[in-house]
């Protein structure tokens, strides 16, 4: 941490000196180095920051060129100027003191000779050793979070750490401000998360806030709960953790057996388009036990719910769990499939079919089974089994992956009701496909822009303009029925949306805006159900 100028007046070999504050600014300027010159135009020579000392020679001349040579310092950027008089300059004119305020530039007088070396030698001492220790620092915080890189630390620990070297509380959040991972210092968690929501929401853009994702598609924030850290070490250690978490999330992949990384690297050669040849996908595929003759091929996603794990073994073993059962279901079923696990606990599939068979009883038997087998599975409460649509190229199945996900993860976010072995896109609605995406940073950032001003607003005043606007859509805008919904008077609806259209910069009546609102809210309220659950 720099020293401040009133740091040097205090030292021993300045206060022997007999310091004196002529005028100027305030004594808590940062001093980077310390400079010694009489050169009367030597602001050329700076950079900005230096403690300039000197024995008033360029003071020594006409009222004009003491204020240009202290209007030059002061442009400079110096921390201060430090005057020993003597026989240069007995005595400071009233120009200096003047010119000094009107600047903002501390001016001292030393009223006794001073050896100029001491000071200097004296203040580069503990700049030095403040940088060196600045170094240090530096170069642990590099280590430290290199090494939990390099073993893929969980995203509690990489939080963990960063609050340990901070010694202050540090939160992880999503885009949604839904609370990651945390770690509390010097408070407790509860006084922490108490309203995270409203403390998130009104936080400023500052050097304790760290976007976390690649630049394009963020998908967090790291947050230091202190004002006690100095900012430098606080902006180094939560960028190299944010960089540490984004990593975490890229590489953070299961793996199990040599037989199913072959089965995962196919799958993902296919997705990707990496193998563009029908017979080598084929080929390659048969190598792997996969039917390919006279048969068809459909895409399926099992997505499981569970009970939170918070060790990251445990959360794998159930992960190897769920992907041993589906194979042991397949067997049951008497089918071929190539797997591949995915993130968390979900499996995809591709699924050789005759093209003798019934379609639809093939897929009941298999899926059943499945489910079954994945039932058993410690921590699984609930499954569910997405599905594409069939195709006889196995490339083009392959690319139908990521839509029997959506449709997996969609039905697995609704209430479940009757239980079905599949499902498919035509039995998920307008509601299941924002539960689907809801999650998604670029989700999450349309939802904040379309509503965080008037949840903002909300907060600070205590207002609940985001339940009128809800009540305003779910009626299609109809006032009348809105009016004797809310037991309000009609004057009293219309200033409630006039304020609404004022906040929010939208047009109420305009079809668009209603239907960009309506849908920011489904997001917020599926997020905030998912919490619930």
């Amino acid at each position: 941490m720099l020293l401040s100028v009133a740091d040097v007046l205090a030292m021993p070999v300045v206060r022997a000196g007999e310091p004196q504050v002529v005028g100027g600014g305030s004594l808590d300027r940062p001093v980077r180095w310390v400079h010694v010159s009489d050169l009367p135009d030597v602001a050329e020579l700076l950079v900005g920051g230096e403690l300039m000392l000197t024995t008033g020679s360029a003071l020594a001349g006409s009222s004009e060129s003491t204020v240009a040579y202290l209007t030059s310092l002061a442009a400079a950027g110096v921390a201060g100027l430090v005057v020993e008089l003597g026989a240069v300059v007995p005595e400071l004119p009233q120009v200096v003191a003047e010119t000094a305020d009107a600047l903002g530039l501390p001016v001292i007088a030393l009223r006794r000779v001073t050896r100029f070396v001491e000071i200097t030698e004296a203040v580069h001492r503990v700049i030095v050793a403040d940088q060196y220790a600045e170094l240090e620092f530096a170069r642990t915080v590099h280590e430290t979070f290199t090494e939990l890189s390099v073993r893929r630390a969980s995203l509690a620990e990489i939080v963990k750490t960063a609050a340990g070297m901070l010694d202050a509380s540090v939160v992880l959040e999503d885009l949604a401000h839904r609370v990651l991972a945390l770690t509390a210092r010097h408070t407790t968690t509860s006084a922490i998360l108490e309203n995270w929501e409203t403390t998130s929401r009104l936080l400023p853009d500052s050097e304790d806030v760290v976007a976390v994702g690649p630049h394009t598609q963020r998908w967090g924030r790291l947050i230091l709960r202190s004002s006690r850290v100095p900012t430098p070490r606080a902006r180094m250690v939560l960028e190299r953790a944010a960089q540490t978490l984004t990593l975490h999330r890229m590489i953070d992949k299961d793996r199990f057996g040599l037989h199913r990384q072959a089965q995962t690297g196919l799958i993902d050669d296919m997705v990707n388009g990496r193998v563009l040849d029908e017979r080598d996908a084929q080929a390659r595929a048969a190598a792997l036990g996969l039917l390919t003759r006279r048969v068809n091929y459909v895409p399926l996603a099992i997505d499981v719910a569970a009970h939170a794990e918070s060790d990251q073994v445990a959360r794998q073993r159930r992960s190897a769990g769920v992907s041993d059962a589906v194979t042991h279901g397949l067997g049951l079923a008497k089918a071929t499939a190539l797997t591949a696990a995915d993130h968390g606990d979900r499996v995809s599939m591709v699924l050789a079919v005759g093209r003798s068979a019934d379609l639809e009883d093939t897929l009941r038997a298999v899926c059943s089974a499945i489910t079954a087998e994945v039932r058993r599975v410690d921590g699984v409460h609930r499954v569910v089994i997405g599905i594409g649509a069939e195709a006889d190229s196995l490339l083009d199945t392959a690319r139908e992956l990521a839509h029997a996900a959506h449709v997996a993860e969609v039905a697995l976010s609704l209430e479940p009701s009757m239980p079905r072995p599949f499902y498919r896109s035509g039995d998920v609605r307008l509601r299941g496909l924002l539960s689907l995406i809801r999650n998604e940073p670029g989700v999450q950032s349309f939802a904040e822009t379309e509503l965080s001003a008037l949840l903002r607003y909300d907060i600070r005043h205590a207002a609940d303009l985001t339940h009128t606007l809800r009540q305003f859509l779910d009626v299609a805008g109809n006032k009348t029925e809105l009016a004797k919904r809310l037991n309000i008077s009609r004057p009293t609806l219309y200033d409630r949306l006039a304020r609404i259209e004022r906040i929010l910069d939208v047009d109420l009546e305009d079809g668009e805006s209603r239907t960009s609102l309506h849908t920011a809210l489904l997001i917020r309220d599926l997020s905030a159900n998912a919490e619930k659950l």
